[in-house]
């Protein structure tokens, strides 16, 4: 679970109470009903998997900022699928729709595909953007498939390896594979291209904590720590984070997507400014070869291979999605979500904007910080 030391004590939220602010405020906004609930329940599973980054404050914060700057979602926009002459693939214009109802439905199409074809992906164009990218790949893994997505951030604020100017987004990748009869939870691979999320620095402001050596430059291209004086991030891992960062922007490159520098940041004649999407499923029969060691079944192959990853001493090491499984498994047992005492203050300046009673954080029981 994404908890930053020095936060102090956690609050638990009922769920319920959590989602409907969050739709409240997205109502209050011009949102359909429809676009509410979704941008809030994936903005409560987020936070049910602690991942406190792309929580419900942090959607908000992002439809706020890109509205400002001229970019923003439209209300009540519709989706327009452009015909196309590949059976397992889709094509949409978003018409800047706000991106999770988009995300949903795009992944239940890629699934409806993979059934039909063992495979099936949906690109978006003039798209906003869906925040958390677990949220959509975990439901279709629970579900059986092998599910991928990656989109383009809402801004250029990572510099290139070598550079000095923030011209790619934070540009994720999550995947998820269906491991939960293994498991207990499906393996969830999901993560920016830089070395912390923007939402970090957002959080680390708001808890009055420093940022990780190596992460952010200010104005000048200078490395800081200071959440005040972060004006980009850097990749992770050099290079490395730097390709596939790029492989994001080159994607929304081949699906129609503007200039990074632009996204979001207003108007420029004849130029786009709005985020890609891409969905992928694949039905696991469509990956099986029928030769598996021994007899195994493709069930089996794959739970021998977890078992050799994680064998040869190495029990004890964690697999990727086992923090968000810990997380979804506190959040159940305290009966709600866990905010800081500063989240709560940015939760009850939301309330005021719905015209929502306040969240009492003192009428809440408290989580202890310790994991």
């Amino acid at each position: 679970m994404s908890r930053p030391e020095g936060a102090g004590k956690f609050h638990i939220v009922p769920r319920e109470r959590h989602d409907a602010l969050i739709a409240a405020v997205y109502r209050r906004r011009g949102f359909t009903a429809h676009e509410a609930l979704a941008a809030a329940e994936m903005a409560g599973e987020a936070s049910w998997h602690g991942v406190r980054t792309h929580n419900g404050i942090k959607a908000l914060h992002i439809e706020e900022r890109c509205r400002a700057g001229g970019g923003g979602a439209v209300p009540g926009a519709t989706v327009r699928r452009i015909p196309g002459r590949f059976a397992a693939s889709e094509t949409w214009d978003a018409g800047r729709k706000l991106g999770q109802p988009v995300a949903r439905e795009a992944m239940e199409t890629c699934m409806r595909l993979a059934d039909r074809h063992g495979i099936g992906q949906v690109s978006v164009d003039n798209a906003f953007h869906y925040l958390w990218g677990g949220g959509c790949v975990l439901p279709a893994a629970r579900r059986g498939y092998i599910a991928y997505t990656t989109c383009t951030a809402g801004m250029a604020e990572v510099v290139p390896f070598g550079g000095r100017t923030a011209t790619l987004g934070t540009n994720p990748h999550s995947w998820a594979f269906p491991t939960q009869e293994t498991l207990g939870f499906p393996v969830l691979v999901d993560w920016a291209t830089s070395v912390i999320a923007m939402g970090r620095i957002e959080q680390c402001r708001r808890e009055g904590l420093k940022l990780p050596a190596g992460a952010a430059v200010d104005t000048e291209g200078r490395p800081t720590v200071e959440p005040g004086k972060a004006a980009a991030l850097l990749p992770f891992g050099a290079h490395k984070g730097y390709g596939l960062g790029l492989v994001c922007e080159l994607m929304a490159g081949y699906i129609g997507g503007s200039l990074p520098t632009l996204r979001n940041r207003g108007p420029v004649a004849g130029e786009k400014h709005t985020v890609s999407l891409y969905f992928q499923a694949i039905h696991p029969d469509a990956l099986a070869g029928g030769r598996f060691a021994l007899g195994r079944s493709q069930a089996d192959n794959v739970r021998a291979v977890l078992a050799d990853v994680l064998g040869h001493g190495n029990e004890g090491c964690l697999l990727p999605g086992q923090i968000e499984a810990e997380a979804a498994r506190e959040s159940k047992a305290r009966g709600g979500l866990l905010f800081t005492t500063a989240e709560m203050g940015e939760l009850a300046n939301l309330a005021r904007e719905a015209g929502m009673p306040m969240i009492d954080p003192v009428s809440l029981d408290p989580a202890a910080t310790a994991h």
